[in-house]
Formats: structure tokens, C-alpha cells, sequence
């Protein structure tokens, strides 16, 4: 299953976005679920409040091997992921606060569900039909991740709640943070049996808007016994990557990794040659091109920690993937259970559409129109060795 806008109702195919192409006043945002559900629901515990005095409400997956995931309706924030090592030992690999205070304070995308747009808009602004659109501003000259008030500082309406998983949706009204169309959002986490985190994304309009969501989680698979990733090993099934500017702005040139720091097309460590990427601070926040294989949902990248033999694979259908080393975390944040976060501390895999689509007519489009649904898949699988 790929990246793909499905034309209402008869489901065809409107838009493949592909390596070659591509709460509201309306829905309060409340814990209740569908009377469909009701019976499955179960017992979230309060995670905090919000500034604006909303109860947000921690929710818990579990499966029979004793992994267990935690998500809050504020942001639809991954806040713990607890799975074992190659001892069996129970570690959470998910960087984040205890309580939603922290995130409140200051959190550098912690777990988020991001949207409307994940990544970077070059200048706040992009052109539709003829029409500029301005957004907010909040990465410099730049547009980052949704904006000021993004998907991730949203309470989101929870739709089904039970062992396995939840459901959540948010309205975003048209307008907000500057993007148009009334943007319906619902995404789903499921946790299998197989130890997969999966999340599924479907989003719909009723104006033209660019689209492109995706999780931020950090990892670090040592559940926080080596204070960096640096010594993870690290493969992404891409032979090339989107140079960037001193912004990280995409240029539009799509280079070769071949004789690069950049390539990771065999397992090699995170800071084997991250000293070689250059940047300020220092590290990898590149979007990899990813290779396409085979339509639609596939295994593009894997992360292996050594001590503890932890393993990641990461499956999804779309056309890239951030590679983030933490290189802004500073040992200014103290996160759960008082642990300072250091350069490096964690690493992100956000799989999406590629930066500034936008404004980049060569990248696949993220372009949703009316009568259209996004859907797209991300699964990120837990095992160890």
C-alpha cells in the first residue's frame, strides 16, 4: 500500500505519489468513542492539562509478549515503548517526558504526530492555483512541521480505544496556520503481535491543500544505557538523498549517496562519519530518496544496537524517509526518569513526502484534492538479536 489519494466514492486511483511523480469548533476534542466501540474501550489514565485547561488522557497497547506502547490524545504523542533485548529485559526506546508538562515546556517534536506538513517549507509560503499561501513561521525563515499550533499541539478526538489500539481524529479548519481546505485527519496506532508499531494515516478536504504526516518519534535502542546513537548501526535502502541548503531547504538536486557519508545502504554506524556531513550542529536531518523495490508498503530501512541487540526495521509506502541524529538536543532537556538528553541522544526515522514539495515541481506531489483520501502506512518492528 502506498502513498495514494483514492477518489470518492468509488475508490479509484486519483493521484499515486511516487518516486516518479511525487480540534475544530466543529469536533471538541474528547476522550468518549463510538458506541460501536464502547465495549472495547479501555481505562486511560490523565497525562495532564492543557493551557487551555483540556484533559489529555494517556492510553496503553499491550500484546502477549509484554511490549507495551503509550500514546496521548494531546498530539497523538508516542511517550513509551517498551520492548525487550536479546536477554529478554523490558527497555522503553522512545525518547519523552513523564507527564505532559514537559511537552507543554519545551519538546523538540518528542514522539509527535506531525501535520499538517511534516519537515520544512522554504520562506512560510507556496503558490496553488495561481494563489500564495503564507504560513506561520516557526523555523526561522521557515516553515517546520506544521507550524506554531501544529497536529502535534492539538488534542485529538479518540474514536476507538482498546488493548491493541487507537483511534484518533482532528478537524483542522480551513486556514489554520495558514493552510486551506478543512483538512479531516484520523490516524490509527495498532500494536501486533509481531512486536509492530503501525501506523495508519487517511486524511480528506474540501479545498485543494498540500498534505504530508508522519510520526517523530526519537529512538534510542539501548533504552537509555548509552547516553548517544552514535554507536547504533544504521541501513536505509536509498541510493540518494535531497541536498539541502544552509536551511535545510532542499536545492532540488537529488544526489547520489555513492562514495558519500551519506550512504547507509549497508548496516554502518550512526557516527562513523557524521563528523563528515558537516551542518551546525554537526550531523545527519537529510531526506533519503527512498528505492522502490515494490508498490506500495515495504521495508526501506533497519536500525541494530549492538549492546543490547535490539533491532528496528521500518517499513512504509512512501517515497522518503528523514534520517534525524538529534543533532539539537543540547543536555538542556531532562526527560523521563530525570535523564538528560545530549547531542545524539536520539535518532528519527519520519517517513513522508520529501521537504519544500511544495514549492519543488520535480518532487512527488503532495497536493490533496476534494473527493480525494490520503492513506499511507508506516510500521516501525521490534525484535532483538
Amino acid at each position: 500500500m502506498r502513498t495514494i489519494f483514492h477518489t470518492a466514492p468509488l475508490g479509484a486511483l486519483a493521484l499515486a505519489a511516487s518516486l516518479m511523480g511525487c480540534s475544530s469548533s466543529s469536533e471538541k476534542s474528547s476522550t468518549s468513542t463510538d458506541s460501536t466501540t464502547a465495549m472495547q474501550q479501555t481505562t486511560p489514565t490523565v497525562f495532564g492539562t492543557t493551557a487551555e485547561g483540556d484533559t489529555a488522557q494517556l492510553y496503553t497497547l499491550t500484546n502477549p509478549n509484554g511490549v507495551t506502547v503509550k500514546i496521548t490524545n494531546y498530539g497523538g504523542l508516542v511517550t513509551h515503548i517498551l520492548v525487550p533485548d536479546k536477554t529478554g529485559q523490558m527497555g522503553d526506546v522512545a525518547l519523552g517526558y513523564d507527564s505532559l508538562a514537559g511537552y507543554l515546556k519545551s519538546s523538540p517534536f518528542f514522539g509527535a504526530l506531525v501535520g499538517r506538513y511534516g519537515n520544512r517549507i522554504a520562506k512560510g509560503q507556496f503558490v496553488l492555483d495561481g494563489k500564495t499561501y503564507t504560513l506561520a513561521k516557526n523555523n526561522g525563515n521557515n516553515h517546520l512541521h506544521g507550524g506554531k499550533k501544529g497536529f502535534d499541539k492539538q488534542l485529538w478526538k479518540v474514536l476507538e480505544a482498546d488493548a491493541d489500539h487507537l483511534k484518533l481524529r482532528y478537524v483542522s479548519p480551513d486556514g489554520e496556520e495558514g493552510y486551506p481546505g478543512t483538512l479531516t485527519t484520523t490516524v490509527t496506532y495498532t500494536l501486533t503481535n509481531a512486536n509492530e508499531l503501525k501506523i495508519d494515516y487517511e486524511a480528506t478536504t474540501d479545498k485543494k491543500t498540500p498534505v504530508n504526516l508522519t510520526n517523530h518519534s526519537y529512538f534510542n535502542l539501548s533504552a537509555g544505557k548509552a547516553k548517544d546513537i552514535l554507536g547504533h548501526q544504521m541501513m536505509l535502502d536509498a541510493d540518494r538523498y535531497t541536498v539541502v541548503n544552509d536551511e535545510l531547504i532542499p536545492t532540488g538536486e537529488l544526489r547520489k549517496v555513492d562514495g558519500t557519508p551519506m550512504d547507509f545502504r549497508q548496516p554502518t554506524a550512526i557516527g562513523a562519519r557524521i563528523q563528515q556531513v558537516g551542518g551546525d550542529p554537526v550531523g545527519y536531518d537529510h531526506n533519503y530518496v527512498l528505492n522502490k523495490a515494490t508498490d506500495g508498503l515495504r521495508k526501506i530501512g533497519e536500525a541494530y544496537e549492538p549492546t543490547s541487540g535490539r533491532v528496528m526495521e521500518i517499513f512504509t509506502d512512501q517515497p522518503g524517509v528523514q534520517f534525524y541524529s538529534g543533532n539539537f538536543l543540547d543536555g538542556k532537556i531532562t526527560g523521563k526518569n530525570g535523564q538528560v538528553y545530549g547531542k545524539h541522544a536520539g535518532f528519527c526515522l519520519e517517513t513522508q513526502h520529501f521537504p519544500d514539495s511544495p514549492n519543488q515541481p520535480t518532487f512527488p506531489s503532495t497536493i490533496l484534492n476534494p473527493g480525494e483520501t490520503y492513506e499511507t502506512t508506516t510500521i516501525y518492528k521490534f525484535s532483538a538479536r
